[in-house]
């Protein structure tokens, strides 16, 4: 849900059997610390670039990657949603709403949840959203613009998900959400078995440093966050670790302070990675997660996205990462 439960909180970045992972400049969610004033909305008349990817877009090191979904709203589109793992609710731009010639409701109002906080936003009634063999009918979706959607027009919520599996392949900047019955080819991809935590968002099971944690898969997030438990408990360890204080902004108005610092290795399934900066702090995503306890993370967008591709299985609770050849990156993933 970036994650901002619209989470706004999108995939996963690994490079697994030596290829090399990213670190990826800041955008949005944990803003460097030198920059703390909120970025306004687009402007009405803002166009995408046209040579810019237009679903699948991999981390660099100029920009966070993020995935986009073609989808069709009360029988128009195809817009441009971003995919958002960590997001329960499916939320609209003020612009996206204004060209369906909607009206939001403050009458009829949806409780937001984001990383930093909540807030009620007014909604729109919708009879229809498909992506893919992704359908909704008859829902209240919130209205709200986000940094995360950049020039998206808004965020698809895709926590829920019972029986689809999501397929995203970064070198052809392609993604498929199709039902899970159907078959596909494992050669190539790493499996990494997940369970559901609240909110219906799928967590891996995954040791940092030594500590043994469970990390939800947030493809809304840009950046990777840690609760203050997996903090203290890493600090206990890391004694010598250099930590640096940074805001962090969510779907709301709220900002919290957090503490950022160069993780220690990261085990995911058969998979180590190395180089990842996480920014910890008393994030309210965690509680409405019933993660604030336990060491937790949240693996953004700076870690994912630098595979080749991603399978989300929601049907089978698997996610398959693509360990074949990967873009060259800075940070590195190895296999055990």
């Amino acid at each position: 849900m970036r994650s901002e439960c619209v989470a706004v909180s999108t995939l996963f970045s690994l490079l697994f059997l030596h290829a090399a992972f990213l670190a990826a400049e800041s955008a949005g969610v944990v803003p460097p610390p030198a920059s703390v004033e909120r970025s306004p909305p687009p402007p009405a008349a803002t166009q995408p670039d046209p040579d810019a990817p237009l679903y699948a877009t991999s981390t660099r090191m100029d920009r966070i990657g993020r995935v986009v979904a073609p989808v069709h709203i009360n029988g128009k589109g195809p817009f441009r949603l971003v995919v958002d793992t960590g997001a329960s609710h499916t939320t609209f731009s003020p612009r996206l709403v204004q060209l369906l010639g909607l009206v939001p409701s403050f009458d009829k109002t949806i409780l937001l949840n984001g990383v930093t906080g909540s807030a009620q936003v007014p909604t729109v009634q919708i009879e229809r959203i498909q992506a893919g063999d992704m359908v909704l009918e008859d829902v209240q979706v919130p209205v709200i613009w986000s940094s995360i959607m950049s020039n998206a027009d808004g965020i698809l919520g895709v926590a829920g998900l019972r029986n689809e599996r999501i397929f995203v392949d970064f070198r052809r900047d392609r993604i498929e959400i199709t039902r899970s019955r159907a078959a596909f080819s494992k050669i190539g991809y790493l499996k990494v078995p997940a369970r559901r935590v609240a909110g219906g968002v799928l967590a891996v099971d995954t040791v940092i440093g030594g500590v043994r944690a469970r990390a939800v898969i947030d493809t809304g997030a840009e950046r990777t966050l840690g609760n203050t438990a997996l903090r203290h408990a890493l600090r206990s360890r890391r004694r010598s670790a250099k930590w640096q204080d940074t805001d962090v902004y969510g779907a709301t108005e709220t900002i919290l302070s957090g503490q950022s610092s160069i993780a220690p290795p990261i085990k995911l399934g058969a998979a180590t990675i190395t180089g990842t900066e996480i920014t910890y702090g008393d994030f309210h995503i965690f509680r409405l997660w019933n993660l604030d306890k336990r060491p937790a993370a949240l693996i953004g967008m700076d870690v994912l996205g630098t595979v080749g591709a991603l399978i989300i299985d929601f049907r089978e609770r698997d996610i398959y990462f693509d360990v074949t050849s990967s873009p060259p990156t800075e940070r590195t993933a190895r296999s055990k």
